[in-house]
């Protein structure tokens, strides 16, 4: 009778140690497989050997006017009345983001390229930057008016960041001179599971799609044309290896815990028994 009531003994220690080894492997395989080396993470990685000089070489490159834009074009002249008469005609158009909702108003640039303006008429605008724009209207507008002024802006120079990052969303630009850092820390930088070393740019041009990639661990970023980003650009961060790792695990974590409890159950019942 005492050999049988060691040997439960014994066996009961031997299943207790077993429970709590297989309660144990979910939380195991959960801290091994949600591990991300943190090399991964931190950008401009080189920046410590790079020679200071060369971050000065990336020339900015003004965006340029293309079909569909919306331009903010006012036009001041001696005549107060004749100012409002051409400044009142912009149309009506509907900004409407995730992140802003607010209407502007602005000139639209038809599929030729041109904004139709009161008194000034169609004016070729396409390929200009808003400068070029600017003085191209005031010589257009000095034909009918004393020494007018004009300003010309970009109303909707838009960004849109989508992937993995923490606020992916369509953002409006209050500058044309806006960097891919730029639109990025607008849209609450890349989550941890942001594929950091391959994030797509694609842009839209006369030719058709261009798409770029960007290295953030590399500080050459700062050195490339594309560093400097146009209206209408789409940044893609694409998701790590970690992120559909994390996906197939979580899947895997829940048969784990199920196989725990089902497993713990039957000790228990056998030591019961």
């Amino acid at each position: 009778m005492g050999s049988s009531l060691l040997t439960k003994i014994n066996g009961g220690n031997s299943n207790t140690r077993k429970l709590c080894m297989l309660l144990l492997l979910p939380v195991l395989l959960g801290f091994l497989t949600g591990c991300k080396s943190q090399r991964a993470i931190p950008y401009f990685q080189d920046m410590t050997s790079l020679d200071k000089t060369k971050l000065n070489q990336v020339k900015y490159t003004e965006p340029t006017i293309i079909s569909d834009d919306i331009l903010d074009i006012t036009i001041q002249t001696a005549d107060a009345n004749a100012s409002r008469s051409i400044n009142a005609a912009a149309t009506d158009n509907s900004i409407v983001a995730p992140n802003v909702q607010a209407r502007a108003t602005g000139f639209v640039v038809d599929r030729n390229g041109e904004v139709e303006l009161p008194i000034l008429g169609k004016i070729k605008l396409e390929g200009l930057t808003s400068f070029e724009a600017r003085n191209v209207i005031r010589e257009k507008a000095r034909k009918f008016f004393i020494e007018p002024t004009v300003q010309v802006r970009f109303v909707n120079f838009k960004v849109t960041v989508i992937g993995e990052v923490n606020r992916p969303s369509s953002y409006t630009m209050p500058s044309e001179r806006v960097t891919i850092l730029d639109a990025l820390g607008l849209a609450g930088d890349l989550t941890i599971y942001g594929k950091r070393e391959n994030v797509l740019l694609v842009r839209e041009t006369t030719n058709g799609k261009e798409m770029v990639r960007f290295n953030l661990n590399n500080s050459e970023i700062f050195n490339s044309p594309y560093y400097y980003l146009k209206q209408n650009d789409i940044i893609y961060v694409e998701p790590s290896e970690s992120k559909v790792a994390a996906a197939d695990n979580a899947q895997l974590m829940r048969f784990s815990v199920a196989a725990s409890v089902l497993s713990a159950l039957a000790i228990i019942a056998n030591l019961i028994i």
